[in-house]
């Protein structure tokens, strides 16, 4: 064993001495701890051991740590939380009129009625989507409503050169952007060993991640500038193992995670709104889906056996709260808010979460989808007149 004379320790000392302002409480424990015992030990087995005593202290320590911290900080915090919320809904809400709102994916669903809630309260709009009819038809309407000035913007958020148009053509025509919802998005109904072409999944990716991942990149020095918001519809699908939407849960769980980062490199200059939304009526729920061959279909009986017995909520309820919630600068919002208790089971008791998953949603090996328990329970005497909202128990699509 060697001592301090040693030129390592002075390297390991130094940036104790500089630690960074984004350093945490137990970082700076365990830099402190690591600097002290190669101050001591400079043989790499002695440090491999000691550091095998550290992780075995942590290991034992943490969790009662933790437990008790909780126990001590949760009451106040949420209490503070609490008045928190209510005074800054009350007295911090943002005036958006006149100001500039970009949605992507606003020919129908959410992002349609997103539009209008925005427009209600006069703001003025850049509308994105890939069907020029219908985003036509959605700006009107939006105008009739109170924005007053409207734009349409035919893109394909799943090319970047799209994004950066979108972005551009925005900013050029109002001068500023101060609000980007990013909402576009579809979803595939395929188990993982059904899809013979794993590469015709990779359009729910391009377009529900890296769609707003590129729109937001070009965004984002504009937002800067306003000191504005950026809106983002994750899903409760970040954290619910639904079969045969394996890779869009898998973008709606990168959407989550890329806008916490997000919110730690941006600090408060920019705030981010995470929207999960549970089943919401909308061109999914109304069995719009990328087919495992990659083509898009429209299958009711499918979607029937996706969602199952389960409240489909209204697409207007929604919206208002999306817009409600960003005014306030809220961190998140699930709606319907009750679903927001799925993430609890999901952390409290995972396994019983996916049995009822495999058990309900289903089918035997070598039968369709349509053969699931949740849609047999469905079709039970007529509860998907009472679960589901008329539209999306129409077969009629907007198509281009």
């Amino acid at each position: 064993m060697q001592w301090c004379h040693h030129p390592i320790h002075f390297c390991y000392l130094i940036p104790t001495l500089s630690l960074s302002h984004t350093s945490t409480l137990p970082s700076i424990f365990i830099h402190f701890a690591f600097s002290a015992l190669v101050w001591v030990a400079v043989d790499k087995k002695e440090i491999m051991v000691l550091m095998g005593l550290i992780h075995t202290f942590l290991n034992l320590t943490a969790p009662p740590f933790t437990f008790v911290f909780l126990c001590l900080f949760l009451p106040p915090y949420w209490a503070f939380m609490f008045f928190h919320s209510t005074l800054n809904s009350i007295f911090n809400t943002e005036n958006i009129a006149g100001k500039v709102v970009l949605i992507t994916g606003a020919s129908s669903g959410i992002g349609e009625h997103l539009a209008y809630e925005y427009a209600k309260r006069g703001a003025r709009l850049a509308l994105c989507a890939r069907r020029e009819n219908q985003l036509r038809e959605v700006a009107d309407t939006a105008r009739d409503y109170g924005s007053p000035d409207v734009i349409t913007i035919r893109a394909d958020v799943s090319t970047v050169e799209d994004c950066r148009r979108l972005v551009d053509e925005t900013v050029n025509h109002f001068g500023r952007l101060d609000h980007l919802v990013n909402n576009a998005g579809i979803s595939g109904v395929s188990t993982f060993e059904e899809t013979t072409d794993v590469t015709n999944l990779r359009p729910i990716m391009d377009i529900n991640f890296w769609g707003s991942v590129y729109t937001t990149h070009y965004a984002v020095p504009h937002l800067k500038d306003t000191k504005g918001k950026i809106v983002v519809l994750s899903s409760a699908s970040a954290w619910l193992p639904a079969p045969r939407h394996t890779v869009y849960n898998a973008s709606k769980a990168a959407l989550l995670s890329m806008y916490e980062t997000l919110r730690v490199e941006f600090g408060p200059q920019t705030h981010i709104t995470i929207v999960t939304p549970g089943y919401i009526e909308s061109e999914i729920t109304q069995g719009k889906y990328l087919q495992r061959a990659g083509k898009i279909v429209f299958d009711q009986d499918t979607r029937d056996a996706q969602v199952g017995p389960v409240p489909v909520g209204t697409v207007t309820s929604c919206a208002k709260s999306i817009v409600n919630s960003t005014l306030r600068g809220d961190r998140y919002l699930t709606e319907p808010s009750w679903f927001s208790m799925t993430h609890i089971w999901k952390v409290l008791c995972p396994e019983l979460l996916e049995w009822s998953y495999r058990m309900f949603y289903m089918s035997r090996t070598g039968t369709p989808a349509t053969e699931a328990p949740s849609k047999k329970i469905l079709d039970f005497n007529g509860v998907k007149k009472v679960l589901y909202p008329e539209s999306i128990q129409s077969h009629e699509v907007k198509v281009e």
